[in-house]
């Protein structure tokens, strides 16, 4: 059962889980019209190493935990596979969205 970019990523997209991941099951693109990232669950071998540096908790480690955007990563991973990697955000940068909250700030 693969990891969940979940919607907390919306709008953020720090992509410092792109760096950690040994199989690259992470992919750039615009959801809903915001920056987003996916892990596509097909090459996600959840191995844990992309829970951590997420800054804002955006990654669940069960499909169960978030079964919509389980969904969403699932439909949009053939469409953002080829997309070209995008700039990492540093981790201690302030979240755009007031929902959300650093996890290690």
């Amino acid at each position: 059962m693969a990891y969940v970019v979940t919607e907390k990523c919306l709008g953020e997209r720090y992509a410092t889980c792109v760096a950690v991941c040994p199989v690259e099951a992470f992919s750039p693109g615009e959801y809903k019209g915001q920056p987003f990232m996916i892990i596509d669950p097909d090459t996600c071998i959840t191995c844990g190493m992309c829970l951590p540096e997420c800054p804002i908790g955006a990654i669940v480690d069960s499909e169960e935990k978030d079964p919509a955007y389980a969904a969403i990563n699932r439909e949009l991973a053939p469409q953002f596979k080829g997309n070209p990697p995008v700039e990492t955000r540093p981790a201690n940068d302030p979240p755009k969205r007031p929902d959300n909250k650093l996890v290690n700030g």
